[in-house]
C-alpha cells in the first residue's frame, strides 16, 4: 500500500474529525479542507464524489442525529437545542428535524420512539482497481472556449440538482446544436468545464461550451483556459452514469495512488457525437495534475 494513499485517507478522516469536533459550534470548511491539503472547492468536491452527498448535506443530518440524542436525554429546551446546532430560529429547526426523523422535537421527549441516525463517516483502504482504468498524461496548451455559462455552487448540493437542469434548458432551447457549429479546434466535442474559483470556494462557474476560435455570438461568453497537465480518461458507456462513475474512480482511487495530486485550475468533460444512451457512448474526462 503506498504511503500516499495512507496519507490521503487519514487525511480525510482528520477532516471529519474536525467536523465531529465542532458540530454544535462554526465549522470553517477550510479547516476542514486543510487536513487534506486541498482547497475547499476541491475539498467538498472529492467529499461529494466519495460519499455520495453533499458536503454541507452531510454536516446536517450529523446535527440532527445529534439534536435527538439532546432531546432525548437531557431537559434542553427546543430552542436551545436549535441554537445549539446552528438553526436561525426554533420553527426552521422543527421543520428540518421532523423532515429527518418523522416526529416534532417535543415528540421526541418521549420513550420507545423510531429515530433517524446518521452515524460519523470513516474512510478506509480497500481493495480497488478490479476494473482498468484507460488515461493518459499531457501537456495541453491554453484553449479558447465559447458557451453557454452557468454561476453555481456546492454549498447544498445544488450543484447536482442546477447542473443538470442547465444541461436540459440549453438542450430544451436548442443551445446544444448552436454550441456544437462553433467547434473547429481539439478537443473535437461538446464542452463540460467546472472553473475552480480564486479563492477556492464552493461557488464555480461552469460553462457548456466548444473549442473554438470563432466569435462568440450574442448571449455566450468566452474564457481562455490555462496552459495545464491533465490526466485524460477515457469513458465508454451511456450518460451520465457512465462518467459519473468514472468521475468517482478518478478522484477515490486513481488520483491517491498515482503519484500525481490534483492541479487545481479547470476540469474539462468532452463529449462526442453519438447516441449518450449507448453503452459505446465514448467521452473523457480531463483532471488537472501535477507530479508530486
Amino acid at each position: 500500500m503506498r504511503r500516499d494513499e495512507v496519507d490521503w485517507v487519514e487525511g480525510m478522516n482528520d477532516a471529519v474529525g474536525y467536523i465531529e469536533e465542532n458540530l454544535d459550534g462554526e465549522i470553517d470548511y477550510r479547516c476542514a479542507a486543510m487536513c487534506v491539503g486541498s482547497s475547499v472547492y476541491h475539498f467538498q468536491r472529492v467529499f461529494s464524489y466519495m460519499t455520495g452527498i453533499s458536503l454541507s448535506e452531510y454536516i446536517r443530518r450529523r446535527r440532527l442525529t445529534l439534536a435527538a440524542f439532546d432531546l432525548q436525554s437531557s431537559r434542553m429546551k427546543v430552542v436551545d437545542v436549535s441554537v445549539k446546532y446552528g438553526y436561525d430560529s426554533p420553527t426552521a429547526f422543527s421543520r428540518a428535524f421532523q423532515a429527518f426523523h418523522s416526529m416534532t422535537p417535543s415528540e421526541a421527549r418521549g420513550t420507545s420512539k423510531l429515530f433517524t441516525a446518521y452515524p460519523p463517516i470513516t474512510f478506509q483502504i480497500s481493495i480497488k482497481g478490479v476494473t482498468a482504468m484507460t488515461y493518459r498524461i499531457e501537456q495541453r496548451e491554453k484553449l479558447r472556449i465559447v458557451g453557454l455559462k452557468l454561476t453555481t455552487t456546492q454549498e447544498g448540493g445544488k450543484n447536482l440538482s442546477e447542473l443538470p437542469a442547465f444541461w436540459e434548458e440549453c438542450r430544451r432551447l436548442g443551445q446544444l446544436s448552436k454550441i456544437v457549429g462553433l467547434i473547429n479546434r481539439e478537443p473535437f466535442g461538446l464542452l463540460g468545464v467546472c472553473v475552480e474559483p480564486p479563492d477556492g470556494g464552493p461557488e464555480f462557474d461552469y460553462f457548456i461550451a466548444a473549442a473554438t476560435d470563432m466569435p462568440a455570438p450574442e448571449g455566450m461568453s468566452e474564457y481562455i483556459i490555462p496552459a495545464s497537465q491533465y490526466a485524460i480518461f477515457e469513458c465508454t458507456g451511456p450518460m451520465p452514469d457512465a462518467i459519473q462513475d468514472l468521475s468517482r474512480r478518478t478522484y477515490n482511487e486513481w488520483l491517491p495512488s498515482s503519484g500525481y495530486v490534483y492541479g487545481g485550475g479547470v476540469d474539462i468533460e468532452v463529449y462526442s457525437d453519438g447516441d449518450m444512451s449507448s453503452k459505446d457512448y465514448k467521452s473523457e474526462i480531463w483532471v488537472p495534475v501535477t507530479k508530486k
